[in-house]
């Protein structure tokens, strides 16, 4: 009997763009930000997050930060300095609102996280985030090659670290998800065709129960066709209104 042919093994599933994205929390103080950071990565799609020198990890207060994001804390790495947490990246992004003098010229979020994407195709890209005091040193902006600044209010441009991290996992989010609908299936909407059988339906209505007088109709129906193509009708939401026509002309019967 001649044995089976063993099957080739499964292969791993692609990584996305999005897990090489590696978040990196460079001294970080307070562990409930560290927590925080973790679940604004995980509503994202963002899974790495890598610490540098944090004042207290692991933590109770991070857990519970987390919510249900403790998977992402529980992956974590820890590492003394920032050079040994970004060397294997092929780029590294420094998130901060201080500009270099000979630096190269800052991009937004949005403008920068197509570009993150493409490049994470060839390897981990790190998004660095200083601590909640000083922010990013001159010393560790040396090991990035973009700077990213966060918009906010001039007069108060200080953001929390997880808002932060929230803010630029939010923007990769979407660049990586262009053209897709991630909230869901659309609606169904009704054609033209259907909205004027409504349209029917609801003169025959209006003329049975008295509301419209066919011998003087004045404008009432070209009104009420602008009423409703505002509103852009579901299918649902039409099939709630023929069934209130059919109840109002059974009353006047």
């Amino acid at each position: 009997m001649n044995p089976q042919p063993e099957k080739p093994a499964a292969r791993p599933p692609a990584a996305r763009p999005l897990d090489r994205v590696r978040v990196v929390l460079s001294r970080p103080l307070h562990p409930g930000n560290i927590g925080a950071a973790a679940r604004a990565m995980k509503t994202m799609g963002l899974t790495e997050l890598v610490l540098v020198a944090p004042a207290s990890f692991p933590h109770p207060q991070a857990r519970a930060l987390a919510a249900g994001a403790t998977d992402v804390l529980d992956r974590a790495r820890v590492f003394t300095t920032l050079g040994e947490a970004v060397a294997d990246c092929v780029l590294a992004v420094g998130l901060t609102r201080r500009e270099r003098e000979l630096g190269p010229p800052p991009a937004t979020p949005r403008e920068a996280a197509p570009e993150l994407l493409a490049l994470a195709e060839r390897g981990p890209v790190a998004l660095v985030f200083g601590n909640e005091t000083f922010g990013l040193a001159n010393e560790e902006l040396l090991y990035c090659q973009r700077i990213i600044p966060i918009p906010a209010n001039p007069a108060y441009p200080s953001l929390n670290l997880a808002a932060a991290v929230q803010v630029m996992a939010y923007e990769l989010h979407l660049a990586a998800h262009e053209g897709e609908n991630t909230l869901g299936r659309p609606p169904e909407r009704v054609s033209v065709g259907e909205m004027e059988y409504f349209y029917r339906r609801l003169e025959e209505t209006l003329i049975e129960v008295g509301f419209l007088d066919p011998a003087h109709p004045k404008r009432l129906m070209p009104r009420l066709r602008r009423l409703f193509n505002r509103c852009s009708l579901e299918k649902e939401e039409l099939s709630i209104l023929l069934g209130m026509l059919k109840q109002f002309s059974r009353k006047g019967e």
